[in-house]
């Protein structure tokens, strides 16, 4: 079932779900506003984002002309954000009081008019820097985690079903950026090549029907494989084929 990130850890809390995929930021903002419930379980980090492979960051940023340099500066005026509880314990536990208003998008063209800061995500800070704004401070950092309630986790059969969805998942983000090379070879050359390959572990060697050859077969990065192949080649190596992974299990 698709929905929207930011309901999805309320789902699984209230049973509605046993599982399901989003992000720290929205389960902080779930449990911040439901103490008396019993925390979610977290099954993995799936380190991913739209443009990278790293973690999401909310970010306070305000105005590159305001008087606002510090978190401090803020203390009696207006944040924006969508993430409004994580933000208001922010201030909280740093002693300070701010009003926190929630934004239903486009956050970053409210300041200075609609609001004197902002509390917003980011990959690389250039939609931020686009619309004059300065980050001040790191308020969290976020990555998609698969979260599982604890009735779910109890239930051995769920359980189980629940940690398999783990382990493919953790292995298609480790396949990204990778790729499988097979190629022919002379077992005399066999040393060289091997010194060429970069692996995951080692090289898989096997025999072939001709005794005097053996198929190598490898992982390793695509951005290296362009500059790799060349060099198996002059190196002796025959049949080579580079071909794509969806999942990698380690």
């Amino acid at each position: 079932m698709l929905i929207r990130a930011q309901e999805m850890a309320r789902y699984v809390a209230d049973g509605v779900l046993d599982a399901g995929l989003t992000g720290q930021d929205w389960i902080a903002e779930h449990e911040i506003g439901h103490p008396e419930q019993t925390p979610l379980a977290r099954i993995c980090d799936l380190v991913y984002s739209k443009q990278s492979f790293g973690k999401v960051k909310w970010v306070l940023a305000a105005p590159e002309d305001s008087p606002f340099k510090t978190m401090a500066d803020l203390n009696g005026k207006r944040i924006a954000t969508e993430l409004v509880r994580v933000t208001k314990n922010y201030f909280v536990t740093n002693g300070l009081n701010v009003d926190v208003e929630f934004s239903w998008g486009a956050t970053e063209v409210k300041p200075p008019v609609l609001a004197d800061a902002i509390v917003e995500a980011t990959e690389t800070g250039s939609t931020l820097r686009a619309n004059r704004l300065r980050i001040l401070e790191t308020v969290m950092e976020s990555n998609t985690q698969l979260i599982a309630n604890q009735p779910a986790m109890a239930d051995s059969w769920k359980k189980t079903k629940i940690e398999n969805l783990a382990l493919l998942l953790r292995a298609a983000i480790d396949a990204q950026g990778r790729v499988g090379l097979m190629l022919n070879a002379k077992r005399t050359d066999l040393d060289t090549l091997i010194g060429l390959l970069p692996a995951l572990q080692r090289p898989t060697v096997s025999s072939l029907s001709d005794p005097e050859w053996v198929a190598i077969n490898t992982i390793l990065e695509e951005k290296v494989a362009r500059d790799l192949i060349p060099r198996l080649k002059a190196a002796g190596g025959q049949g080579i084929v580079e071909y794509p992974l969806t999942k990698i299990v380690v």
